[in-house]
């Protein structure tokens, strides 16, 4: 073989490799911040991701959303969710929803007050996105909204002293969480249709 095939060879394998690269290798998909981290097990899967607020504390789920993508678009916001430390109240733990430099809260918990989840129990909080669930838009001024970011938090360890709650199985539109592969960042989202593990 000659050192130009070679080369050729070389570089078709070296340009193969970055067009095939590994999900792995794939920009995230979410990424933890705060006291937040992969626990096992989770709800009917081998991982989910505990959110901890201890004091002025607090840990949460960054998820990546497409650009351009409006308020009105949000059509399904849901989440597996497990207290091991206190319960649901004071705003937390919620779904942020970044819109232009302020927020749209949902709330996590039985309505109207979102407070009294019970420990130990898995339970989904169904489609939080309905037109019949509320979402408190007070920081929204009128007109189109686009989605900048979207967050799942626990900041509550203020009033609680300590708030811990596991989250699993996580839906945003087509995208389902379920926290199994790590990755970079551990992005793991699958689309719909897709498996559940």
């Amino acid at each position: 073989m000659t050192v130009r095939k070679l080369i050729a060879v070389v570089a078709a394998v070296g340009a193969g490799l970055v067009v095939t690269a590994s999900p792995a290798l794939a920009a995230p998909r979410y990424t933890l911040f705060g006291d937040a981290l992969r626990v096992h097990p989770g709800n009917h899967s081998h991982t989910a991701i505990q959110l901890r607020s201890v004091g002025a504390g607090f840990g949460g789920i960054d998820y990546k959303v497409p650009s351009g993508m409006t308020f009105s678009q949000l059509q399904d916001l849901s989440t597996d969710y497990m207290f091991t430390a206190a319960t649901c109240g004071q705003g937390s733990p919620r779904f942020q929803v970044n819109i232009d430099g302020k927020n749209a809260f949902v709330y996590i918990g039985p309505p109207p007050n979102y407070t009294g989840c019970p420990e130990n129990v898995w339970l989904n909080t169904g489609n939080l996105a309905t037109p019949a669930g509320f979402i408190d838009t007070s920081q929204l001024p009128g007109g189109t909204f686009y989605v900048t970011g979207i967050q799942l938090v626990a900041d509550a360890g203020y009033f609680f002293g300590t708030q811990t709650v596991q989250v699993d199985n996580t839906t945003i539109n087509n995208a389902r969480y379920t926290y199994e592969n790590q990755g970079r960042g551990g992005g793991d989202e699958q689309g719909e249709g897709d498996g559940d593990d």
